[in-house]
């Protein structure tokens, strides 16, 4: 057997026993949560962020010197490195300590950019669930196209039929049987559309999902409920903004611009070092020292520069925030008046057009097996009912999407 064969073999025969999932929203989101790859990295992405707030601000490790004085004896010997014969051994330990608060700084600072990074995690797996939540929204009103058009096939043929009897009888042209059937066609056409786009939707749910893109997934079951037009007003949504996770992880940024400034004005003071010294003479220890020394931050000019750009940096955090809030309020703004206006379409189509067309499509229906109704009124009234059911689908599908990016921009459900 050919290397490719076996592959592709060992392909499908995966893909064959893959877990079904899709035949709920909370099971894919659940699912996605445990194993798509892009969550998995930016886990522990945050969790070494976190770890790192733990050594943040730690004092370095302590330094050890020896020193071997006198190797000669003043030229009475030769060199050596043994500690009783030289002249004295000097060791020195020493410890290097900050100023007063620069350590606190650097935690607070690991710290503020840790909880950024968790935001930016957080945010990443609401874009996901978004993504998810349309694709499943897509996927289950595709499958309401699907069984629309196969009534309306339905409905078709058995038009078709009413058509063939009439031109058996003499009552009619064969011209309305041959329209009958070509207007079928179309539709098996549509059918064919969208049972490729199912196939595509299905793949784009299960590469979100980080499985195979052939795994078996079941179709979409339910979905839950659209909420109450008033639930969508933008007046009663902008209040929960403050809490959205692009927005707050523009302040966590904020807080580590503050704390890197204040690190950097810190710099303006020294920092010293602390050192004990025993001193050996033959095989004891007859001398203690203790050292203190610490820097001079004489670079005024590198001093002033990086404080310069510590008051840059804030200043550019504060316009960021502010750039995202306004971005975020139009995209809260965008997406509600979409979903309002799908909302109330929903409502038109439902208690007004679909009636209507259904009642005109029967009387059509009627009319045309009696005679008193022609073939092209019957086919008017068909493409009326269909056109409507499909704008009540294509609004529902409208109003789940803008649902989502609500969702995503304040991270959480309505």
């Amino acid at each position: 057997m050919r290397p490719s064969v076996i592959v592709l073999t060992l392909f499908f025969v995966q893909a064959l026993f893959a877990q079904e999932l899709g035949s709920s929203l909370e099971e894919l989101l659940a699912y996605a949560r445990e194993r798509n790859p892009r969550l998995e990295a930016i886990k522990g992405e945050t969790n070494a962020a976190f770890n790192r707030v733990g050594f943040a601000g730690a004092l370095d490790d302590p330094r050890f010197r020896v020193e071997f004085r006198d190797m000669t004896k003043m030229g009475d010997q030769s060199p050596t490195l043994s500690p009783s014969r030289v002249g004295s051994v000097r060791y020195l330990f020493m410890q290097d300590i900050p100023w007063y608060g620069k350590r606190d700084l650097k935690r607070e600072i690991a710290s503020s950019l840790a909880r950024s990074i968790e935001q930016g995690a957080r945010g990443e797996q609401i874009e996901i669930e978004a993504d998810i939540k349309t694709t499943y929204a897509e996927l289950f009103y595709v499958e309401e196209n699907i069984r629309l058009t196969r009534e309306i096939e339905a409905i078709l043929t058995q038009t078709e039929t009413i058509a063939q009897k009439r031109y058996a009888l003499g009552i009619s042209p064969q011209k309305e049987s041959i329209d009958a059937a070509i207007e079928r066609s179309e539709l098996q056409n549509d059918l064919i559309a969208l049972e490729t786009k199912r196939v595509q939707l299905k793949a784009k749910m299960n590469a979100l999902l980080g499985r195979d893109l052939f795994a078996p997934l079941l179709s979409p079951e339910s979905i839950a409920p659209l909420p109450n037009a008033a639930k969508i007003d933008y007046a009663a949504l902008r209040n929960r903004v403050q809490n959205a996770p692009r927005l707050l992880a523009k302040e966590s940024q904020i807080e580590t611009a503050q704390k890197n400034k204040e690190l950097a004005y810190k710099n303006r003071y020294p920092d010293f070092t602390i050192g004990v010294s025993p001193i050996q003479y033959g095989d004891s220890i007859k001398e203690w020292e203790l050292m203190i020394e610490f820097n001079i931050p004489l670079g005024r000019t590198s001093l002033r520069s990086e404080q310069m750009e510590s008051d840059a940096m804030l200043i550019a955090a504060k316009s960021q925030k502010e750039a995202e809030t306004n971005e975020v309020m139009l995209e809260l703004y965008e997406n509600a008046a979409a979903c309002g206006s799908a909302l109330r379409s929903i409502a038109l189509i439902d208690e007004t057009l679909t009636p209507q067309t259904k009642l005109a499509f029967a009387s059509a229906l009627a009319g045309y097996e009696t005679g008193k109704t022609d073939f092209a009124q019957l086919l008017e009234a068909q493409k009326r009912l269909r056109q409507a059911r499909q704008s009540a689908i294509a609004a529902q599908l409208q109003a789940r999407i803008a649902l989502a990016q609500i969702e995503r921009v304040l991270g959480k459900g309505i």
